[in-house]
């Protein structure tokens, strides 16, 4: 078994990006687990969206989600993202974004291009073209919440996946 397999019960092996929890209900409430730690990253995503226009920053955490595969995330935020007015149309493109860019304000792509950067941080780091589009769409102090936010979300997909979080279950 290699680092990026799994052993399953039935002793054959899944490559470990495809395991799923199949759960009925969420591993442990993060929440009170840890509330000092909950409370925090709500601090976190409170400052990050200060000054950000609430339609980029639905669309930024639909985008995370999307690439962290974050089926509770993803529904929170598209039911969100809808409530405050977004179109179908717009929702069903954010996952092929680079493909359908006229679906979306130049600020918006490179606020979606930098999400897409951040979120794989890990694969190719973050290239300054990509950087330095959203550096020229956003004043530094924006940048810098438009960063927190894609920090935050990653966190928020990061909890729901670890704790076995359902999709449809958000009880705020």
């Amino acid at each position: 078994m290699t680092t990026t397999e799994i052993k399953t019960n039935d002793r054959t092996t899944i490559p470990a990006t495809t395991v799923r929890s199949n759960r009925a209900t969420a591993r442990l409430d993060f929440a009170k687990a840890a509330p000092k730690a909950f409370r925090a990253v709500i601090g976190l995503d409170a400052a990050a969206r200060a000054g950000l226009d609430p339609t980029l920053v639905e669309l930024v955490q639909i985008r995370a989600s999307h690439l962290n595969r974050c089926a509770y995330c993803l529904h929170m935020h598209t039911t969100d993202a809808r409530k405050a007015g977004e179109s179908e149309e717009r929702l069903h493109m954010v996952a092929v974004w680079q493909e359908a860019e006229h679906f979306f304000t130049p600020a918006e792509q490179a606020a979606l291009a930098l999400t897409d950067a951040v979120t794989r941080i890990g694969d190719a780091g973050m290239p300054d073209e990509v950087y330095d589009r959203a550096a020229a769409h956003f004043p530094e102090e924006e940048l810098a919440h438009l960063l927190a936010l894609i920090f935050t979300i990653n966190t928020w997909n990061r909890i729901a996946l670890s704790t076995a979080k359902r999709a449809g279950t958000d009880e705020r």
